[in-house]
């Protein structure tokens, strides 16, 4: 096993204490780890990153299940139309994209390029809510569940799961706490729970369309699954909002070179 190799499978640790500590941010990990550390294909990438973040979020949602901290009318509410929008878009919308997607002279658009690019936009997206997320706390404090918006948010982030390997937590965490009125703590736990149902129903799209390297894909999700273990651990003696507003700059840092990297590099 070569330097890569094992430095891949370290970072794998840190997309599962990112699931553990802030319940949001593994395929923000997960994909970059696997495309600029790993060299995987990043349409591959994307595929990896739903099968790891969808078996380390369940894992982590299973604890949260028997401590209580998981609504789970809400996880099928919101959970289910996500796992059909993400197994679609897996199955049908990625494999039908040309490996070339535009091209005007020299400039050309390919497949990846477009995956890649659309990842960094979701990244910047994440990390502002990330880092403002202190100043959003009251802002849906008089506004009633609304079962109709959970159900279209929950499309949205199954077609945004599927087309660039993003569990959406970013987004299901404030959807849960401002719509659904959630305790900060249940919706961490919810989140997981819809994280994993998704991802993994947006993986098995890919399950017969793609070929996968199961040893190094069990080994790096094991690695996540006993991150999110670390992480766990440090979310108690780690205050969330002050971690959540670091890891967002770490994002934005990440976002902004990714964009850099795959336009002008």
């Amino acid at each position: 096993m070569d330097v890569t190799m094992v430095s891949g499978y370290f970072l794998a640790l840190l997309v599962g204490v990112s699931l553990g500590l802030i319940g949001s941010g593994g395929s923000i990990l997960t994909v970059p780890i696997l495309v600029y550390v790993l060299m995987v294909n990043p349409v591959l990438a994307t595929a990896y990153s739903l099968f790891v973040v969808g078996s380390t979020a369940l894992i982590g949602g299973l604890r949260n299940a028997f401590q209580k901290n998981v609504d789970f009318t809400i996880v099928w509410v919101f959970g289910i139309p996500s796992l059909i929008a993400a197994y679609l878009v897996r199955a049908f919308v990625i494999p039908a994209i040309p490996d070339v997607v535009f091209s005007v002279s020299s400039f050309i658009i390919t497949k990846s390029l477009l995956l890649m690019v659309l990842f960094a936009v979701v990244m910047l997206t994440a990390s502002v809510r990330m880092i403002r997320s202190g100043q959003t706390g009251t802002l849906a404090a008089n506004v009633d569940i609304s079962y109709a918006k959970l159900v279209v948010l929950g499309v949205f982030i199954g077609v945004l799961a599927g087309a660039v390997g993003a569990g959406g937590g970013f987004l299901i965490i404030p959807a849960l706490v401002f719509i659904a009125h959630m305790p900060m703590k249940k919706a961490v736990g919810t989140s997981l729970f819809i994280i994993a149902i998704q991802s993994l129903a947006g993986f098995m799209g890919d399950v017969g369309q793609a070929e996968i390297n199961w040893p190094f894909l069990l080994i790096f999700s094991l690695m996540s699954v006993i991150g999110i273990f670390i992480g766990i651990g440090l979310s108690k003696k780690i205050p969330g909002e002050s971690l959540k507003k670091g890891f967002g700059w770490f994002v934005l840092a990440m976002g902004i070179y990714i964009l850099l990297k795959e336009i002008f590099m």
